[in-house]
This record gives C-alpha cells, sequence and structure tokens, in this order.
C-alpha cells in the first residue's frame, strides 16, 4: 500500500462508518426495501464511476426512471444527505493530516504563517515585516449568496458529527468511550436524517444576517485573536525586537449582509440599522462572556500580590460589594468593567434596562483602555503569563471588533445613483434634466454642486419612493457612525461603474446627508467603483486617471490617506466575456491600475469580488493572490467570502483558522518577497503576454458567439437546466435576475454558474479555451504548442488559470450533461447546440493536457482525484434521478412532493460538489 493511501485510510474508515450508520437511520425509518432499494443505486453508480461500466449505467437509468415519486424523494435524501457526510470526513481528515503534520515537527506547509514568515526571514527581509505590518490590511468579506441552499439547521447537525469525530482523534478513549462516542455519532446522524434539507419559507436579509453571523460565534470571534496572538509569538521566537510588541489590526473580517442594495429592495434604511443593532449585540455579549471567565480566573488576593494604583482604582470604582471579593481587586476592577459594558448594551441593542450610577462605554477605546489597567497591572507585578491568556485574546477582539463586530460595506448599482441624482437636479433646477447630459457636462455639473455649500434636497419636496429611500439609507449611515463609529460603515460600492460621474455622483448622495463636507474636502466612508463587465475592466483605469486629475476628488482622497479602493468583478465579467478572457482582462487591469495609481502617487487596494465556483473567479485563494501581477497587493487585499463557501471555510474553527492564515501567509509573501516570479520570465515575457492577448480573443468571440450570438441559446439555457427551478427556490432574499425578464443579460452571475454546475457542464469555468489553443496552434505551427506549455511552466498567472480549469474538468461529466440536453424540447436546437459544446469540451480536454504534460486530470492533486473518487458515485445518482424529475414536472406533474424532489436534488448537488455557485 501506498503511503498516501496508508494516509487516507481512516478517510476511507471514516466515511464507511458514517454510511453505515446513515444506512441503519435509514433502514430504521424507511424499512429495509426502501434501504435495499437506496443501496442497489449505490453499488451500479459506484461499478459505473469505477470501471466505467456501460452495463451499469443503463440498469442504473432504468433503475432510477422505476422508481415512484415517493421512492425518489427518499433516494434523493439518502444521496443528499452521505454527501453532507462526505464533507464532514473529508474536512476532518485534513485536520488530522495537518495536525500530525505539525506534531511530527515536520517542516512548514506551504500557506501556513509559519512557512511565509520563514521565508521573509530566509530572505533577509524580516526588517521589511514592520513597515508592513503599519500599512497592512487583509480582508475577507462575507456576502449573502443568494443561491445558498443548505438550512442552517442541517449545518447546525454537521458541526455536532464533525466535533465527535475530532474528539474521537484527539482523545485516546477507553472502549466504553469509544462506544460512548459512536453511539453519539449514530443519534448526530439520526438526527441529521430527521431534519428538513429545505426551507419552508424565503430568507429574510435578516435571517441573512443571522447566519453569516453565526460564523463568528463558532469561528471568527476565537480564531482570528488567535491568529494575531500566534503571528507575535512567533515574530518574537525570530527576532527579540518583536518581544511584547504588537500588531496593528491588519486583518479584519468585512461583511455586505445588511448593506448590499444591488438588486435588493429588501435591504433598507431599518433594515441596516436592525443589522448594526445585531451585531453590535452579538459582539457585547461575546465580551460579557470573556469578563465572566476573565473575572472567575483571577482571583488574585491582594494580600498575595500587590496590583497597580490605576487597577486599584478601577477596582473601587466598581459597585462589586461583596464581601467574598472585597481583597481581590482584579475580580472587583473586572465586575466593574462588565457592568458598564452591559448598559452600553443597552444603549446599542436597545434590549435590557440600564443599571442605574453606571457610565456606559461611549467607545471600544475606552473598554479597551480599562482592559489595559489589567493587563498592565499583571505585567508590572510580575504575573506576565496571567495577562497572556484570556485577557490578551479578549484585549486583542475589542482592538479587532470594538462595539461594530463587523465593517459594513454599502453596495448599489450605478444607474440608481443616476436616477436619483437626477431627480435631485430636476428639483433644485426645474427644467434640467441630468439623464440628458454627456459624460463632460455630468462632470462640470457635478463638481459645481459640489463645491457649493447649498443642498439639492428639500424637507418640503415630495421625493420618489426610490430617492426616499437612498437618502434614507445614507442618513442610518451617519446615524450610525455617530452610536458605533465611523469603521462600521466605512465603504460605499458602485456597481456597474462606468465612468468618473458614478463616482462624483456618490459624493454628492454623501454631500446631501452630511457624510461628506465640501469646506474642508472630507469623506466620511471610501467611495469604491466596482468595475464589472469586459468593457468596464479595460475602461477602469482610464476613469481612475480622470478622477485623480480633478481637484475637488483628489482632494477627497487626502482626507482618507490617499488610498484609493477599486473592486474587481469576476462573476459579472465571466458571464460577459467567457473564464479565459475574464481572467486576461481581470489581470490586465490590475497592471494598468497599478500604473495609474503609481504616476498619481495614490495608494492601491485592489478588493476582488471572487465567487465560489471557478467560473466565478473561485479556485485556491492562497495561488489566487501569489498569482497577481506586481504591486498589486502591497500589503493590502479584500475579497468576497459567498454562501456555501463561507459554510466550507469558516464553519469549522480549524479550518477557518487556516483559511485566515492562507489568506495572510499570501498577502505577506506577495508583498515582500522578490516580484519578478510573479511576471512571465522576462527572456520570453513579451511573447506570453502577445500569446494570451491572442488566446483571449479567440476564447471571447467562440464564447460570445455562443453564449449572445447563437438564435436559441437563452431557450437552451432554460430548458437544460434548473434555472427556473433555482429561480423558484426559497434561497435567498434576492430574485435570480436583476429584472423581470429571462435573459441572460438580466440573469445574476451565481445562478447562471449554479445551473451549468447542477448539470455538470461546468460552462462557465472552460468554455472557450479549446478553440483558442486550437487556433493559436495553427497560427504557430512551429513554436505555439512550446510557448504555451512555457507559459504554463514560467507564469504563476497562466499556471492558476490552467489549474483551475482543471479541477473544473474534473467536477464536469460530459455524458451526463448529454441527459440534460435531452430536456430541451426542440431537438434541432439541441443536437446544433450540444453539439458544439461537446466539441468545445473534447477540444478544450485535449488543449489542457497537451500544455500541462497530463495523461489525466487532477493528476497533479491526488486530493481532488481522492475527493471524486469517494463523492461522485452519489452525485452522479443524484443528477439522473434530477432530470427524471425535471421530465416529469415540465410534462405536468407539478405537485408538492414533485417540487420538494427537485429542490433536495439542486441541494444534494450542490453539497456534493462544494464550490459550485
Amino acid at each position: 500500500m501506498q503511503m498516501n493511501e496508508v494516509k487516507d485510510e481512516l478517510l476511507s474508515s471514516d466515511i464507511r462508518q458514517l454510511g453505515r450508520l446513515l444506512g441503519d437511520a435509514i433502514r430504521n425509518h424507511l424499512g429495509d426495501p426502501a434501504f435495499e432499494r437506496i443501496e442497489h443505486v449505490r453499488q451500479l453508480a459506484i461499478r459505473f464511476r469505477r470501471d466505467n461500466d456501460e452495463a451499469a449505467r443503463a440498469q442504473l437509468s432504468d433503475a432510477l426512471q422505476a422508481l415512484s415519486q415517493e421512492e425518489t424523494t427518499q433516494l434523493t435524501r439518502a444521496f443528499s444527505y452521505f454527501s453532507l457526510l462526505a464533507n464532514i470526513a473529508e474536512d476532518q481528515h485534513h485536520i488530522r493530516r495537518t495536525r500530525a503534520h505539525l506534531i511530527a515537527g515536520s517542516p512548514p506547509r506551504q500557506g501556513s504563517l509559519s512557512h511565509a514568515v520563514g521565508n521573509v526571514f530566509d530572505a533577509g527581509k524580516a526588517d521589511a515585516l514592520e513597515t508592513f505590518f503599519e500599512d497592512a490590511f487583509v480582508s475577507p468579506v462575507f456576502t449573502a449568496h443568494p443561491t445558498e441552499v443548505q438550512r442552517k439547521s442541517i449545518q447546525n447537525c454537521q458541526m455536532a458529527i464533525a466535533r465527535l469525530l475530532s474528539e474521537r482523534d484527539r482523545v485516546q478513549m477507553t472502549p466504553e468511550e469509544a462506544e460512548q462516542n459512536e453511539e453519539a455519532l449514530g443519534r448526530g446522524i439520526v438526527t441529521l436524517w430527521q431534519t428538513r434539507l429545505l426551507r419552508t419559507s424565503k430568507l429574510s436579509v435578516m435571517d441573512e444576517v443571522a447566519n453569516g453571523l453565526s460564523f463568528y460565534d463558532h469561528t471568527i470571534l476565537r480564531e482570528l485573536p488567535k491568529l494575531y496572538s500566534s503571528l507575535e509569538t512567533m515574530l518574537a521566537q525570530r527576532d527579540a525586537r518583536w518581544e511584547d510588541a504588537e500588531l496593528p489590526n491588519f486583518m479584519k473580517v468585512g461583511s455586505w449582509i445588511g448593506g448590499d442594495r444591488d438588486g435588493n429592495p429588501f435591504v433598507t434604511a431599518d433594515i441596516l440599522r436592525s443589522t448594526l443593532q445585531t451585531q453590535a449585540d452579538k459582539v457585547l455579549d461575546f465580551y460579557l462572556g470573556e469578563l465572566r471567565k476573565l473575572a472567575s480566573q483571577l482571583s488574585l488576593a491582594q494580600i498575595l500580590n500587590a496590583c497597580s494604583e490605576p487597577l486599584r482604582a478601577l477596582a473601587e470604582r466598581s459597585a462589586d460589594a461583596s464581601p467574598h471579593r472585597v481583597d481581590e481587586p482584579y475580580r472587583r476592577a473586572l465586575h466593574g468593567i462588565h457592568a458598564r459594558l452591559e448598559n452600553t448594551r443597552v444603549v446599542l441593542s436597545g434590549k435590557g434596562k440600564q443599571a442605574d450610577g453606571v457610565q456606559p462605554y461611549a467607545a471600544a477605546a475606552e473598554l479597551l483602555a480599562d482592559l489595559d489597567v489589567v493587563q498592565h497591572s499583571l505585567v508590572s507585578n510580575g504575573l506576565r503569563a496571567l495577562a497572556r491568556g484570556r485577557l490578551r485574546q479578549l484585549r486583542r477582539a475589542v482592538k479587532v471588533f470594538g462595539f461594530s463586530l463587523a465593517p459594513l460595506d454599502l453596495r448599489q448599482n450605478s444607474d440608481v445613483h443616476e436616477r436619483v441624482v437626477g431627480e435631485l437636479f430636476a428639483g433644485a433646477q426645474p427644467g434640467l434634466v441630468y439623464l440628458d447630459l454627456d459624460e463632460e457636462q455630468r462632470i462640470s455639473l457635478l463638481l459645481a454642486e459640489l463645491e457649493s455649500p447649498r443642498l439639492l434636497t428639500s424637507p418640503y419636496a415630495q421625493y420618489s419612493e426610490e430617492t426616499t429611500s437612498e437618502l434614507d439609507i445614507f442618513r442610518a449611515v451617519r446615524e450610525a457612525h455617530v452610536k458605533y463609529g465611523k469603521e462600521s460603515v466605512p465603504n460605499c460600492i458602485i456597481s456597474k461603474a462606468a465612468s468618473v460621474s458614478d463616482l462624483l455622483e456618490v459624493a454628492l448622495l454623501l454631500k446631501e446627508v452630511g457624510l461628506l463636507r465640501q469646506d474642508s474636502l472630507e469623506a466620511d466612508v471610501n467611495i469604491i467603483p466596482l468595475f464589472e463587465t469586459i468593457d468596464d475592466l479595460r475602461a477602469g483605469p482610464a476613469i481612475m486617471a480622470r478622477a485623480f486629475g480633478l481637484p475637488f476628488y483628489r482632494g477627497l482622497l487626502a482626507s482618507r490617506a490617499d488610498q484609493q479602493e477599486v473592486m474587481l468583478g469576476y462573476s459579472d465579467s465571466n458571464k460577459d466575456g467567457g473564464f479565459l478572457t475574464s481572467g486576461w482582462e481581470l489581470y490586465k487591469a490590475e497592471i494598468e491600475l497599478v500604473t495609474v495609481f503609481k504616476e498619481y502617487q495614490i495608494k492601491l487596494r485592489l478588493f476582488h469580488g471572487r465567487g465560489g465556483s471557478v467560473g466565478r473567479g473561485g479556485g485556491p485563494s492562497y495561488e489566487a493572490i501569489l498569482a497577481q501581477p506586481a504591486g498589486a497587493v502591497q500589503g493590502q487585499i479584500r475579497l468576497t467570502e459567498q454562501g456555501e463557501v463561507i459554510t466550507a471555510k469558516y464553519a469549522n474553527p480549524e479550518v477557518g483558522r487556516r483559511n485566515l492564515e492562507v489568506l495572510v501567509a499570501a498577502t505577506i509573501q506577495s508583498t515582500l518577497l522578490p516580484q519578478a516570479q510573479l511576471q512571465p520570465k522576462a527572456s520570453a515575457g513579451a511573447g506570453h503576454l502577445a500569446a494570451m492577448e491572442e488566446l483571449s480573443g479567440t476564447a471571447l468571440n467562440a464564447y460570445r458567439d455562443l453564449v449572445y450570438g447563437t438564435e436559441g441559446f437563452e431557450q437552451y439555457f432554460w430548458e437544460s437546466t434548473v434555472i427556473a427551478e433555482i429561480a423558484a427556490l426559497n434561497i435567498g432574499s434576492r430574485p435570480a435576475s436583476r429584472k423581470k425578464s429571462t435573459s441572460i443579460e438580466d440573469l445574476r452571475a451565481i445562478p447562471w454558474v449554479l445551473s451549468w454546475a447542477q448539470c455538470r457542464l461546468m460552462l462557465p469555468g472552460w468554455f472557450g479555451f479549446g478553440s483558442a489553443v486550437q487556433a493559436y496552434l495553427a497560427a504557430h505551427p512551429a513554436d505555439g504548442a512550446d510557448v504555451l506549455r512555457g507559459m504554463y511552466t514560467d507564469w504563476p498567472f497562466f499556471t492558476s488559470l490552467l489549474s483551475n480549469m482543471d479541477m473544473v474538468l474534473a467536477k464536469s461529466d460530459i455524458a451526463i450533461a448529454g441527459k440534460y440536453a435531452e430536456l430541451v424540447k426542440d431537438k434541432a436546437l439541441r443536437d446544433a447546440i450540444f453539439t458544439r459544446i461537446r466539441a468545445e469540451y473534447a477540444a478544450t480536454l485535449d488543449a489542457l493536457k497537451l500544455i500541462t504534460g497530463q495523461e489525466e486530470l487532477q493528476q497533479a492533486n491526488p486530493l481532488m482525484q481522492r475527493s471524486i473518487r469517494n463523492r461522485f458515485p452519489y452525485i452522479d445518482p443524484l443528477n439522473h434521478v434530477q432530470v427524471e424529475l425535471l421530465k416529469r414536472f415540465r410534462e405536468g406533474k407539478q405537485d408538492a412532493a414533485a417540487r420538494t424532489g427537485i429542490h433536495l436534488s439542486i441541494n444534494g448537488i450542490a453539497a456534493g460538489l462544494r464550490n459550485s455557485g
């Protein structure tokens, strides 16, 4: 047995045990005949997947078609739950392998903090670390997912099962304890089996807020402060200069949930207020719990150890009059801090009643100052070890989370801002039609108004519902800044930004509510353009150069530390131009932005709007950050984390800690280590760039011709995928399309990608690449193949691009996709389009293997191959079931059971594929 097979035997054992316990639950609930039906299908699927047995495929298809609606639902549930259990087992195995690596004292793994810090010290750049952390900012940003299909109750069941598996790995159990653990696993799986997979009602925005905040409970509130402590300790062990040093707050976890209004009419000013109030309640509840635990630990008697005068004064101010603690100054001081914080919670969250005579904290800095008194007293009296425990983590938490928990971004579409500004101008200057002005006229008008002290809004005017709503939400931001601090809502993001006037329109709205002051040229929030489509990405650098050339705008940036953030949209650029062109245009835009910002001496921070799937910019974060062009990171980066990716990355505390570390490690390496490796090698660089431009042009034409230029493609998409059924799911607070239409242009990128993933075609993650390579080789018969192989070997950007495509193709199945194609009623349309897709798929596989030298997909990634081997026999039947259910449903069998079956299959396939939307 190979070494990897030995290491993976524990995973196989876990999967077998979980599968057996699930089988027991199914047998006990549904009976032996149902269990045997499900097991028969499972064996056929394994036989087909393992042996590529066409007879097994035919038998599988026959077995599924013979099932009644009830039997189909039972099978769908069974395979969906197994996919969830396989996810748990894989996550626990990853943790197991990582811990074994650390326990053995093996060299640090790539992507770990210790690996990144070690590389920096080895490169002789230790001195640069201090400067790096002073200016660094790393921030994953949680966003609500319009196609997040998993209920929170299901996630809770999964976490309970994961804890039991983890306990078994960490504790040497007696036979009785092992038996109890297995019994508890069985109970956990029965609970999972009996827990409803689907929601019965649509999520509200506040439901999404609650779901997003649950990951703070599980992971962020505890693991992020630990990451800081671990890094501080790591640096101190390598360099005495870091002894007792405390790092700046270079990492925060942000959020869009409750502030993202783009296409979501349910995000209102009241929702924003409720979101911020809920966040404040969450973080203050955490602080209060930690203070209670800390007070129970610091039972230091004054007679046995001295304390500082400030600590004694803090204790004296406390209302704690218990005679049992009269000589315990630390406990009394912490009791007083707790009382003040309780009153602060009443003020900020509106819950409870304030205690008399206790002053609430006006800001988190006041709380931190009191905790610092406790810390300094401990250190100055020889109790440094006590200061480095829970108190250290709590102090860091207060620094990072404050009273607002997570910086909340606003986002709105530029079209909305344009209409609102137009209405304000029309009210102040009757006859002025703002929308009829060209770009230069708009800029001139906006600048004149921004430099004027007057306001356009009038308390006596009647505005449209849209304008009223937009002004109200900006006013709510101003209230939040007073109540929670300016860090509570620091950013305003402009979707579909396509001009300088788009930036100035937001500036004008900020001025109207007092968030921008024209007399002092100060803005209280960052104005952030989001360049999304291919055309917008190409225009983005020129737009920023034009804005920087305006004295007014430069003045605003001076109030924001001469820093400008720019967001880049991976999802819409992919839907607009395809996988290859999207990646290339994003890369080029970054290079040009770096040049523009350097010319105007403005600091650049890029915000990467990445989704979970490769078709939306997904893929391993570490490799993605290292593959950025030189100068694009420079210690600062933000990136979105969405939906099922948040669950996969942050539901488990250890996995969450690892993912936070990866982001920091990649940012350190990308910024401080030599940048030459991030570009094509100098000797071939120009040729590589030219080749990429050529490939992109062909791929763009192939993709656009299919998706936007083929008559009937829209019909093909809606009939061959589950997009219509996805639109009906109770899966998010916003609609699947931005408008009430079936056009692909109006469809959101997330359901677009999820639909292709469900039918196992994954088209947004690869289409066009095969045609591009074929055309390139035809145009360069002598050296084309060598150039492409050189790009793959020498250029991290191209390597990462192909690695992600490799993963997508490995999760695709053209035969299963063909079954979905049969759902298209028009046979001529079906044959014409699917024939093109199948030919492109074959060409893409051939091209990938030619360039990488692989004989099979994911040859360089045995972990992914193992995952596919373990889980695909359980996903394949779900696809076959889904096709059968869609046929019945679209033939008129549209009862509640049919809908439930389809929705269950969507849930199960998404769970099995993991990064599908």
